[in-house]
């Protein structure tokens, strides 16, 4: 999943944004309360990790913005603020949990998950489809013409990633800031082979091309009838 964590303080940010990124997650960090509003309107994230007291902008009005603005992230709330009332308060302002400091990393994690799994509040499709290529979002398995398609969690979210966007182009810039982490030192050449790689299996052997590369700009997926 890729994660943005929004938190001042420079130890805590560290501890959760490591451990994510140990369990196999993307984490981009954030320190200010604007900043992390723009990053959570702006960015494209499985589940947002929120400090309630930041600088800049609270937690709380993020949220509220957030909610007020129909973005459906699910968002961990993480605060010292314990009080029944404050629980309440952030609940009841749309956040899907609620997690007080200090805590264990093994439980946030697991609230992580938890929250990412709860079915969305508005329809959103089961499955893509594009022709005969076929991406299950809740098993995450892949198929072309009926046939298994196996791929590495990195194409996966590749493939997910572009046939959201099917019939648009994409940009290797916006490839790079969805799937690697912001202060990931990723280049051009790094997506391209990626990109290699997830085209000879959706498309090799198959009656036609769905992935194709824009000169000089990025890629496409669609279908050619």
């Amino acid at each position: 999943m890729k994660i943005l964590v929004v938190e001042d303080d420079k130890r805590t940010l560290s501890f959760v944004t490591r451990g994510l990124s140990e369990a196999g997650h993307v984490a981009d960090a954030v320190q200010d309360g604007t900043a992390g509003l723009k990053a959570a309107r702006d960015g494209e994230y499985d589940v947002v990790i929120l400090d309630r007291m930041l600088p800049g902008m609270s937690g709380l009005d993020i949220l509220q913005q957030l909610r007020s603005e129909h973005v459906r992230t699910p968002i961990l709330m993480l605060t010292a603020m314990s009080t029944v009332e404050d629980r309440v308060e952030g609940l009841e302002s749309g956040a899907d949990d609620y997690l007080v400091k200090p805590f264990a990393f093994s439980e946030l994690l697991a609230r992580v998950h938890a929250i990412a799994r709860r079915p969305p509040t508005t329809d959103v499709p089961v499955k893509l489809a594009i022709a005969d290529l076929e991406l299950d979002l809740s098993s995450r398995k892949v198929t072309r013409d009926g046939k298994r398609i196996d791929l590495t969690p990195q194409e996966y979210k590749l493939l997910e990633y572009l046939m959201r966007r099917a019939g648009k182009t994409v940009t290797r810039t916006m490839i790079m800031e969805h799937l690697w982490a912001i202060d990931f030192d990723v280049r051009a050449n790094i997506v391209d082979a990626h990109m290699s790689r997830l085209r000879a299996k959706i498309d090799k052997g198959f009656k036609c091309e769905l992935l194709r590369t824009v000169r000089g700009v990025g890629y496409v997926i669609d279908d050619p009838g």
